[in-house]
């Protein structure tokens, strides 16, 4: 590749996703550059040699850097990692795409839908990337916590692509020590599949926080995974991708493990907090919360019966009472297990 850097990789978004992802590829032995929006910040990370704010006491290896000039980050990067929140990407990837070398593979990580024009991130991609880079777009999905990660616990994850060979770069700069990546061709069912979990999530902490059990907590996994799948086969996705990392695996560790910030979200609402109060408190984005607005209206748009979705909705953007929404759950009618 002519003008290329080997080995380098461009992550663009220092939250604790992308910089735990910046971690492992320096530690799989890529040149790491982690961009940041924020001047200021990006110095004290760099001079840190740490997330501080995210990812306190995890140091940066030698061979990564942080940085918020984005042309500097993007020079001559054969691997560019898109990790901004979801409703970012559109306006950061306006920004990045003049500066992105014409052979660079994409990678976006970001989960959800964009509101208001109910895209994928791949669509908002294709939107907006020169041409030239739009058939090397790839998603990475699976179950993936950024602190595990950072701290090099073991994780599987899978690189989504239409093209095999750019899903082979993706694989190959991320893969490495405890940190293994699979490969699949279908963007729609791992991109749907990571943004639709975290309204799934939420509704498991909300059953956790009102002390409904476990056997609720499995069967609203179960019940959401079944509408996860309805929307992404709707879509074009191919259903055995929900038994995958990206569906089933990426759902049970969301739903059920204490670091997932959309079941904390569901924890407190369970807990009879305000959903403002929860956020202000978060202190990061809940991918969740937004994309319950997107999914419900793609839902409708497209035909497909998401209840628990609409139940979710209904709570964090009509006010319906946590205690309301569980029971109309409840009280749907029931039906054969597999009905559409």
């Amino acid at each position: 590749m002519s003008g290329l850097q080997a080995g380098k990789v461009a992550v663009l978004g220092s939250g604790s996703w992308g910089t735990a992802l910046a971690l492992q590829l320096a530690r799989a032995g890529n040149e790491t550059w982690l961009w940041d929006h924020r001047a200021e910040r990006a110095a004290a990370t760099q001079e840190a040699r740490q997330n501080a704010r995210y990812l306190p006491g995890v140091l940066f290896p030698d061979n990564l850097h942080v940085t918020a000039d984005l042309a500097r980050a993007l020079a001559h990067a054969p691997l560019v990692v898109e990790v901004t929140p979801s409703q970012a990407v559109r306006d950061v990837m306006v920004q990045a795409g003049p500066h992105i070398h014409a052979e660079a593979v994409v990678c976006c990580a970001s989960k959800g839908i964009e509101q208001g024009t109910l895209m994928t991130m791949e669509e908002v991609l294709l939107e907006v990337l020169p041409e030239v880079l739009r058939s090397r777009v790839c998603f990475l999905a699976g179950p993936s916590f950024a602190k595990e990660v950072a701290e090099g616990q073991p994780t599987a994850v899978v690189v989504a692509a239409r093209d095999e060979a750019s899903a082979h770069v993706v694989a190959d700069a991320f893969h490495g020590g405890p940190f293994r990546v699979y490969h699949t061709e279908d963007i729609v069912g791992a991109e749907l599949g990571g943004a639709l979990k975290n309204i799934i999530a939420i509704a498991c902490g909300t059953a956790d926080g009102m002390g409904l059990g476990l056997n609720a907590r499995a069967a609203l996994i179960t019940r959401g995974l079944a509408e996860i799948s309805r929307l992404a086969v709707a879509r074009g996705a191919n259903p055995l991708t929900m038994m995958g990392l990206a569906g089933m695996g990426d759902l049970v560790l969301t739903c059920t493990g204490n670091l997932s910030r959309n079941r904390r979200v569901g924890l407190a609402l369970g807990q009879g907090r305000t959903l403002q109060q929860i956020l202000d408190e978060l202190g990061q984005v809940a991918e969740g919360v937004v994309t319950t607005r997107s999914a419900h209206e793609l839902a409708a748009r497209v035909g497909v019966e998401m209840p628990i979705t609409d139940q979710i909705f209904a709570m964090l953007y009509e006010d319906k009472p946590v205690v309301a929404s569980m029971a109309d759950l409840l009280g749907r009618e029931r039906r054969h297990e597999r009905d559409e």
